[in-house]
């Protein structure tokens, strides 16, 4: 039965507690909002997330927005600025990064008004040598602030709490994904193609409850792709394999000084070059990982490296 809220419950210990690792400091991630500060002091903002305070009797203590009183809405959005995007704006905005990718438009569905018909064809790709399906999964992709990461799955609309369709679903991951399934043939193939689509999205967050969230819908969204595909759920391993690239991958930041939530900014004293920061520098940069390229680098190196 599909519930728009994840339960803990059903995963093991290690597995809530990998999604809750923060990758930079090797701590948990931090709740990074004082809506729960009511709870205890444990519930701090600048606390960590443990296990025990979002499991057992407190397994609701986290729940998405669309489940949350109006007034904690309301005073998110206005503390907060935070904002959740309707899934076919989500929709319409992912398409416009397809048009250009693959040349076309109407690839994985047609727009209509507040909405979208799914094309239920084979998705073709361009007759280029660089526009392969392979090359389609291992393009990164990137959400900003993503709250609960409506950009990369589409579980549910963020906004109406309506659950969609597998074969419905918009998010830059769902597309990955739809292409791995409609692509391979062997239970292998799968594994190696679904868990490179993993590796290729990313995405930050400063409160760590939505952060929490997000983890959850894209560890939730690998079970449902696999259930459908493989016609089983996943092993204890490969959830943990999952949880492991999605913790590195969805990162807890502030977008604005590219470090951890409350801590100090680093100014960098010259310009800015690939792994020019002296580690003293680093130590409080969020951390991220290339998968393909086998490094890790700092968030802010890839944005000076970008600019330049």
């Amino acid at each position: 039965m599909f519930t728009i809220d994840v339960d803990e419950g059903k995963w093991k210990k290690e597995i809530i507690e990998t999604l809750l690792i923060d990758r930079t400091t090797n701590r948990n991630i931090i709740w990074g909002t004082d809506d729960y500060e009511i709870l205890g002091r444990e519930y701090d903002s600048h606390y960590p997330i443990l296990y025990s305070l979002i499991t057992g009797k407190n397994s609701n203590v986290i729940q998405p927005r669309i489940l949350k009183t109006k007034e904690s809405q309301g005073k998110r959005t206005k503390g907060k600025a935070e904002v959740f995007t309707p899934s076919w704006v989500c929709n319409a905005q992912n398409n416009l990064v397809d048009n250009a990718w693959f040349g076309s438009e109407n690839i994985f569905n047609r727009e209509i008004e507040k909405g979208w018909e799914t094309n239920t064809e084979k998705i073709k790709f361009p007759d280029k040598k660089n526009k392969t399906w392979q090359k389609y999964v291992d393009e990164k992709r990137l959400e900003i602030t993503c709250g609960e990461a409506p950009y990369l799955v589409s579980r549910y609309d963020t906004v109406s709490g309506e659950p969609l369709e597998l074969k419905d679903r918009i998010g830059m991951l769902d597309r990955k994904m739809r292409v791995v399934c409609e692509n391979t043939d062997s239970d292998t193939e799968w594994l190696k193609w679904s868990e490179r689509a993993f590796q290729s999205v990313y995405g930050f967050e400063f409160q760590g409850d939505s952060l929490l969230i997000a983890r959850e819908n894209l560890l939730a969204s690998y079970c449902d792709y696999m259930e459908e595909k493989l016609n089983r759920y996943p092993t204890e391993k490969e959830l943990v394999n999952i949880a492991k690239i999605i913790s590195w991958n969805l990162w807890q930041m502030d977008g604005l000084t590219y470090t951890i939530p409350y801590e100090e900014a680093v100014e960098p004293i010259e310009q800015i070059t690939l792994f020019d920061f002296q580690e003293k520098d680093k130590k409080s940069l969020c951390i991220i990982k290339d998968w393909r390229a086998k490094r890790n680098y700092t968030f802010q190196d890839l944005v000076n490296k970008g600019g330049n």
